[in-house]
């Protein structure tokens, strides 16, 4: 049963350095066009909706707020026609500090949105235009401001580490930020470096300085550290909130539910089902002209894999992997399926089994997707 929908914007004004997710130059794309598919993507999956309450919906990107205030609007009376939204308790979007005007904001807010995800990466101007960043602080600051003003009632940052040439100080700075002004939720990442960005040619051609595995371990050292002290939860390995702050919609992910994706490129999981739309803008918007899902492929997900996933997205989060849960989804206890795993993780510090919850320990907070490969076959 799905409980959320994910909505993807694949259009950017400029494409961060970093970033491998499916998205286009803004300029000269059909946004309008593509706009009216989703609708009608919104509108195949309405079967869907009629059984099953849906609790909370994410708009990300590529860049959401890339969009114009009518095309917004045109994106927000679709998703009021076609999702039902009486059980949303969590409706975020995200959004790029330069681009969200207070108008906008006061559009997401009036539309329902209740929740804004901010891409801030660092407050330090040099490393914004080092990783292709187009804003500045003083966006971010006036965003805050402009929030508080409209009654939001949560705000969440992204924020990066491991950055190019990134110095401990610079990462210590960009903290002391964040908790000067309070943000409730902050997502916390180690740079990827992955295929198909800007960074990966140039790290290929020995152009990219990074920082070494012992600095990136102490700048995240620091960060649990300091975010137990400024009185933030950490919930899962990379994110932290204040009381009842976490994000409603990535815990679907964790706790290995059910939700419909909607978009270019956009993945989902439905009726136990895993399954990843088309990336192209054509071929998405000419599928769903022809009435079709544009779904390019689709698998149903196997027990076995079922059982690796309830692991591996567990044990990301603190709570960990509950034994009484997985017991009851797969009819026998886990300790009879990776009993010998179990047993080595712990003998390594890495897990520890208590409160009927098997959870990663501090140690194995840092080499978390070593942890992981235990339970891939």
């Amino acid at each position: 049963m799905a409980r959320g929908v994910y909505i993807h914007i694949p259009f950017c004004h400029q494409i961060c350095n970093y970033c491998d997710f499916n998205k286009f130059f803004f300029h000269n794309q059909p946004v309008d066009e593509y706009i009216e598919s989703l609708g009608r993507e919104m509108e195949l999956y309405t079967e869907q909706y009629k059984d099953e309450p849906i609790e909370t919906i994410f708009i990300g990107g590529g860049t959401p707020t890339s969009l114009s205030e009518a095309q917004l609007e045109r994106l927000f009376s679709l998703i009021h026609q076609y999702i039902p939204l009486k059980d949303v308790v969590e409706f975020t979007s995200e959004a790029n500090p330069d681009e969200l005007t207070y108008e906008k904001m006061k559009l997401m807010h009036t539309s329902g949105v209740n929740r804004l995800s901010m891409g801030v990466q660092t407050f330090d101007q040099e490393l914004l235009k080092v990783i292709g960043r187009t804003h500045s602080n003083e966006h971010v600051y006036a965003v805050i401001e402009n929030a508080k003003k409209i009654g939001f009632p949560s705000i969440s940052m992204d924020l990066m580490y491991g950055l190019p040439n990134q110095t401990m100080e610079q990462w210590k700075h960009s903290l002391k930020e964040v908790f000067r002004l309070k943000i409730p939720h902050i997502s916390a990442y180690s740079l990827i470096v992955e295929p198909k960005t800007i960074f990966y040619n140039l790290m290929s051609k020995g152009k990219l300085s990074l920082p070494g595995e012992d600095l990136e371990a102490d700048m995240y050292g620091y960060l649990l550290d300091e975010m137990q002290k400024q009185g933030y939860n950490q919930y899962e390995i990379s994110n932290f909130s204040f009381k009842g702050k976490e994000s409603r919609h990535n815990l679907l992910y964790w706790d290995n539910d059910e939700y419909i994706g909607l978009g270019a490129g956009a993945h989902g999981y439905v009726n136990n089902n895993r399954y990843s739309n088309h990336g192209p803008l054509k071929k998405y918007m000419q599928t769903l002209d022809s009435n079709e899902k544009p779904i390019m492929l689709q698998k149903e997900v196997t027990k076995v894999e079922k059982m690796e996933e309830e692991m591996f997205l567990g044990l990301r989060k603190n709570a960990g992997v509950s034994l009484e849960r997985f017991k009851i989804r797969f009819g026998k206890p886990l300790q009879d399926i990776y009993g010998n795993q179990l047993d080595e993780l712990v003998r390594k510090q890495l897990i520890v089994i208590e409160d009927n919850y098997v959870k990663l320990t501090r140690r194995g907070r840092f080499v978390g997707n070593e942890v992981f490969q235990y339970f891939l076959q």
